[in-house]
């Protein structure tokens, strides 16, 4: 069989009609005094030759590694969790599109202690790195703070740090789920919450303590639970409310998972759902739809959101944009999980 030809450089510039260089910044992405003609004659040559640049050639040129590292917290099967998938998933696809390759890291006690996380950049093993899974307990990301690297905090931001954010806005998120329980007529509402060390966590609870308050409705310390952010967690805690407060006619959990697993707890202890308790989560997650009521949720678009936190990384990577802050919004998805309470 015979070798195939290397295609070089030289070949796309001679094919393109370009120059070496005019082709070197195209391809390095360093070509916005190039005009629009031109870097589409280059690309296309790159295209019909089938030419695959040299990545460690081009990492020595332009002082990138074309990595980009995604951080995820030290949690039991943290790759195979809907959430993280999803947003993994979603920096994945769009790293792929503009030529960047994903390494994936936990931040367990040991990699930060041994300051892996800096030797990322220190070491130029990577040009960015996207955070995920972020808590309030995450000192470590202080270091990032101000130092000039890229550095995206993931669907969580850090309010004593100024560090680089893009999320999704569940403070809205707790008031319209609190407003759609209000008109549905319920006034006994519990809230299942996933940490009280994640600042969106908070902010979904006190967006939904204010549309309460505003109604003239209070949420007692005895109708807040923590789920733990998992259906077996949700599905505990909802069987402990309802133990404490067998009144209540709605509950709504900062995520899906805990929210299906209050489901399931509610039925367990004889409860109908949504005859006799509402549930409303928060994600929207592809099962959202598929439990038993279908879930009635505050849609927060995750996959979007990894990839719009990806496409922000990218500007700080080529010196674009300095600070990234970014607040997304939010609306209801109505399913069949809530309903108006039953009369008393």
């Amino acid at each position: 069989m015979a070798k195939r030809k290397t295609i070089s450089i030289k070949d796309v510039a001679r094919e393109s009609g370009a120059s070496l260089t005019t082709v070197s910044l195209v391809l390095n992405d360093r070509d916005h005094r190039i005009s629009p003609a031109t870097r589409e004659r280059v690309l296309k040559a790159v295209d019909r030759l089938g030419y695959r640049p040299n990545r460690l050639a081009q990492g020595l040129q332009s002082q990138k590694s074309g990595l980009i590292a995604i951080l995820v917290p030290q949690l039991r099967h943290a790759f195979a969790d809907a959430y993280f998938g999803e947003l993994i998933s979603a920096i994945h696809d769009h790293a792929s599109e503009v030529g960047y390759k994903i390494l994936l890291e936990v931040a367990r006690p040991e990699f930060i202690k041994s300051n892996q996380h800096q030797e990322l950049f220190d070491r130029h093993f990577v040009d960015g790195i996207l955070c995920c899974g972020v808590t309030n307990k995450d000192v470590y990301l202080k270091e990032f703070a101000g130092a000039g690297r890229a550095v995206v905090v993931v669907n969580n931001y850090l309010p004593s740090f100024k560090l680089n954010h893009v999320c999704c806005d569940y403070k809205a998120a707790g008031r319209m789920a609190g407003e759609y329980l209000l008109d549905l007529g319920h006034r006994r509402m519990g809230l299942i919450h996933g940490a009280q060390e994640v600042q969106t966590s908070l902010d979904l609870q006190h967006g939904f303590e204010e549309a309460l308050r505003d109604a003239g409705v209070k949420l007692p310390a005895s109708l807040v639970e923590d789920g733990l952010y998992t259906e077996e967690g949700g599905e505990a805690a909802a069987k402990r409310m309802m133990k404490r407060n067998p009144g209540v006619t709605a509950i709504l959990a900062g995520n899906d998972k805990m929210a299906i697993g209050a489901i399931t707890g509610l039925k367990d202890a004889g409860f109908r759902v949504p005859e006799d308790v509402s549930v409303v989560g928060c994600d929207d997650m592809h099962q959202a739809g598929y439990c038993d009521p279908p879930l009635t949720t505050v849609h927060t678009p995750i996959y979007e959101l990894g990839k719009r936190a990806c496409e922000r990384l990218m500007d700080l990577i080529k010196g674009r944009v300095d600070i990234v802050e970014e607040i997304h919004p939010v609306n209801m998805t109505i399913r069949k999980s809530a309903s108006p309470p039953k009369p008393a």
